[in-house]
């Protein structure tokens, strides 16, 4: 183990896995003020009330040179190399790797914060439908995170009647095949689905949007995410979006002694283009800046895409093949081997984190 302070801020799927390979060859410290890893792409089953799937971050890293901080970041000054916690500490960097991430985006849409339960609620929002008398759930978003958790929550509560509201079409980036396929699933759960429906209010009673009322008696927000704002607020430069503008080797542009990576970096790779946020993109950037720390490789970062995928329900899914550049491939798969194969790919992103 050597000196070298390397400071990890965020232990998702990409602060996580870069932590646990440097930590092989250097000293880590692991910011994070969770206990337990918060394996976002499960929380359609929380909110479900499916068993809880997060391991504790000190199992993670064990056996690595990583040493976990509970605390939150507050502050960073790149140019002292110092990031500030929550505690009242401040901590000094050689490199800092910044992963912290993205949280629900409100999109300014009045009551949304209030009255919606967002997807890092997903526990409270499952304590809601089980003790709750039944009656309407709405959830806002057409994209994967909305059609996973209606389809989930459809099934697991035949009792409530549940709503899918969008502002565009639902799975509407999907190729024909795939799109079918998740509209006939919504169809056999029987949820209601609102295509062209921008959400302009959340209220008790339900939802206001560009084509009228929605009554609901529980809103789920699933519309989209934002990155955190500190990486703004710290100097480094961002794009319109608010992610931090990194080179080919994921360091930021305008401060090359930190690496962002996951959903806080905007990354541009030659022949696919920039990069989305999710779990698909976020570890890879996690492996492949744990082996520059470990000096391994000084290539720049490459990426292509492969497969996007979908669980509906417990007996369902989608597994639809696309192109490096994340444009849709004609071919899916569907049925319990879409839900299979998502599985799959959920359960082995655990086992790779290490």
């Amino acid at each position: 183990m050597t000196e070298k302070q390397i400071v990890v801020l965020g232990a998702g799927y990409a602060g996580l896995t870069a932590a646990t390979r440097a930590g092989r060859h250097h000293r880590v410290t692991l910011v994070a003020p969770e206990a337990r890893f918060l394996h976002r792409i499960r929380q359609h089953e929380t909110a479900a009330g499916h068993p809880e799937h997060r391991p504790a971050l000190a199992e993670l890293v064990r056996g690595r040179g990583v040493r976990h901080l509970r605390a939150r970041a507050t502050e960073l000054d790149p140019n002292a190399r110092k990031v500030f916690l929550d505690t009242g500490e401040a901590i000094g960097y050689d490199t800092l790797v910044y992963a912290l991430g993205s949280r629900t985006a409100w999109h300014g849409v009045p009551g949304a914060a209030e009255h919606a339960y967002p997807v890092e609620r997903a526990g409270e929002l499952s304590e809601r439908l089980r003790t709750g008398e039944p009656g309407t759930v709405a959830v806002v978003g057409g994209g994967a995170t909305g059609i996973e958790l209606a389809a989930e929550l459809a099934e697991a509560h035949p009792g409530w009647r549940v709503r899918i509201v969008a502002a565009g079409q639902v799975g509407g980036w999907f190729s024909a095949k795939g799109r079918g396929h998740v509209l006939r699933v919504l169809e056999r759960l029987g949820v209601d689905v609102h295509e062209q429906s921008a959400v302009t209010g959340v209220d008790p009673e339900g939802l206001t949007t560009g084509r009228g009322r929605i009554p609901a008696d529980v809103v789920a927000w699933a519309a989209a995410m934002d990155p955190h704002p500190l990486a703004a607020e710290a100097g480094l430069a961002v794009a319109a979006d608010g992610r931090a503008i990194v080179d080919r080797h994921l360091r930021s542009v305008s401060h090359p002694g930190v690496y962002v990576i996951g959903d806080a970096a905007e990354v541009t790779v030659p022949g696919t283009g920039t990069l989305r946020m999710g779990c698909a993109t976020a570890q890879p950037m996690g492996r492949y800046l744990g082996r520059v720390l470990a000096g391994r490789t000084d290539k720049p970062f490459a990426f292509r895409y492969a497969v996007q995928c979908l669980s509906l329900g417990r007996r369902d899914g989608l597994l639809q093949l696309i192109h490096g550049d994340d444009s849709m491939r004609p071919t899916v798969f569907t049925g319990p081997v879409g839900r299979l194969a998502k599985a799959a790919i959920v359960g082995g992103v655990v086992s790779t984190l290490r």
